[in-house]
């Protein structure tokens, strides 16, 4: 399997769980040049009123001054992979099972085709399982 792996640096902010809250800290982010690969919101079950969203990537100081801006944070405790490949039914389930093979539980993934080709970014509790998973995906 030809697959591109990277590890990238994602990063979270809480808002306001209220129309234009997201639009509103995009809107931040491109201004700043952002170009945004990945990007997901959703309400929180902790906070009433609050929801949660992630993105990636975000380089150089421009970009990370204005997200620090609007309470965008680098997740320490959440470190993820970026995979790229041709898509095929069952890829994703392939990648994953390889990973489970190799004794590592994801603490998510988020997946999506466009084309012919798949991106999957696999979340993990540490660096140390990252690599692993990095090494394990690149030999699939």
């Amino acid at each position: 399997m030809d697959l591109q792996v990277e590890r990238v640096d994602v990063w979270a902010a809480t808002i306001p769980d209220q129309p234009g809250s997201l639009a509103q800290v995009l809107s931040v982010l491109r201004d700043a040049g952002a170009d945004l690969k990945f990007v997901v919101a959703r309400r929180t079950r902790e906070g009433a009123g609050e929801g949660i969203v992630f993105v990636a990537p975000l380089q150089g100081d421009r970009e990370t001054r204005a997200a620090a801006q609007v309470g965008f944070n680098v997740t320490p405790s959440l470190r993820a992979l970026r995979v790229t490949g041709k898509d095929r039914p069952g890829v994703l389930a392939e990648l994953t099972q390889k990973l489970a093979e190799g004794g590592l539980n994801l603490r998510g993934a988020t997946a999506a085709v466009l084309g012919t080709e798949f991106v999957a970014y696999m979340a993990l509790d540490s660096l140390s399982d990252a690599d692993r998973a990095m090494e394990i995906l690149q030999k699939a």
